[in-house]
């Protein structure tokens, strides 16, 4: 009988996808569910991107250039620009999604057995690009009663090692929603450039920041051009997640000119996608605009249906659109999975994705849950309704 890579057997199952099975026999027992559980947003895809596709006369679809087509790179650059980032196309390596581009940072600082810092909770695939690319989590905690704000500086120092080679942070944050402020980015800056480190920011839910805040790049003139890389993503900032587009940005030359061997190695990004999302970046800013709005509404909306649940603690979001909210349970998984196979409430139940697979320390996070708040304020009203009922019940039963 072959055997199975020890790589293999360590990839860790998706915490958001791990209960599908259960959602799927929810659903065929007739119940509608309400899916707190995965970052798809209901926002409609712009326009001008689904024109671009529809409208398209490509007679040969053709491999695109291994870093991306030199317009599309060169509108990105753009688009940074807009946001007080200053590269040039020869700076970004378009990738199949934000997760290539983190595969191929990994790959492209780290051999096996190298360890990256990252503040947990955080996005979940982290463990698996850490897996498959043979590096090392190390995690500094943060804490839901701090509301995730960044650790203290002494807690990284004291993680670095002969090892360590970058810092890793997602900013605005999954599962967390938290926003660093500018000090905070000054913090790692000084840290990463001390150590000899590089900074990775993963800055797809740049746009969605609220109550006036504002979202600090690690390329916004800390003085990183040697230690920040950037991964991007077009998935949730114009709802596009199905298009698989996303990038890698750096003013290193040498990590650029390293990636660029990964991304030869896999030939080139989709071309279609790419159309897509090149014509996406024309999208006027009163989507952007209509779009902000529609989510702070909808997390003020979560945040004070959530705040009538005895005994949960919300940690409040000042960016992308999540939150996590902790418990008054032993286990977050059993009550996840308890709601898909035997709660409704008036035929209905919830799916949510416990937050224990957002953290890489065993035993961490077991009562709390990540909600993405991607559906309307009517229906996330109803969803915490059976949320309230089905903890009502749990605790009853257990």
């Amino acid at each position: 009988m072959p055997t199975i890579s020890s790589k293999g057997k360590k990839m860790p199952e998706s915490p958001i996808r791990k209960l599908v099975p259960y959602a799927e026999n929810a659903k065929k027992r007739g119940i509608e569910l309400y899916h707190l559980n995965i970052g798809q947003p209901d926002i409609k895809t712009p326009e001008v991107a689904l024109n671009a596709i529809k409208n398209n006369t490509i007679n040969v679809l053709a491999y695109s250039r291994s870093e991306g087509s030199e317009v599309y790179r060169e509108k990105i650059a753009n688009y940074y620009k807009k946001n007080n980032i200053h590269v040039t196309s020869n700076d970004i390596i378009v990738t199949t999604g934000g997760s290539e581009a983190l595969l191929f940072a990994m790959g492209t600082i780290a051999d096996a057995g190298d360890e990256i810092i990252i503040p947990e909770p955080f996005y979940a695939n982290y463990n698996g690009f850490s897996t498959a690319s043979g590096v090392t989590i190390v995690p500094v905690i943060s804490k839901i009663e701090d509301n995730f704000a960044l650790p203290p500086i002494e807690a990284f120092e004291k993680l670095i090692s002969p090892k360590t080679k970058a810092i890793l942070i997602c900013n605005p944050g999954n599962p967390t929603g938290y926003l660093y402020s500018k000090e905070e980015i000054e913090k790692l800056a000084k840290i990463v450039k001390k150590h000899d480190l590089f900074l990775i920011a993963d800055e797809v839910y740049r746009e969605f920041v609220y109550d006036d805040a504002k979202h600090y790049s690690v390329l916004n003139g800390f003085g990183l051009e040697d230690n920040a890389i950037i991964i991007d993503s077009v998935s949730k900032r114009y709802s596009m997640c199905g298009a698989r587009i996303g990038c890698l940005v750096s003013k290193n030359k040498e990590v650029i000119a390293t990636a660029m061997k990964f991304a030869q190695a896999r030939l080139s990004p989709p071309t279609f996608a790419q159309i897509a999302s090149e014509a996406a970046l024309d999208t006027p800013q009163s989507y952007f605009d209509e779009v902000i709005t529609e989510y702070k509404e909808r997390r003020d909306t979560l945040i004070a249906a959530l705040s009538t649940i005895e005994g949960v603690k919300i940690a409040s979001p000042k960016g992308a659109f999540y939150c996590v909210v902790e418990l008054p349970i032993d286990n977050a998984d059993n009550f996840a999975q308890w709601m898909l196979e035997e709660f409704s409430l008036n035929n209905k139940t919830v799916m949510v994705a416990p937050a224990a697979g957002f953290y890489s320390t065993k035993g961490i996070g077991t009562k709390q849950i990540r909600i993405a708040y991607v559906l309307n304020k009517k229906d996330l009203i109803e969803a915490v309704q059976i949320l309230k009922e089905a903890l009502k019940a749990y605790q009853q039963s257990h």
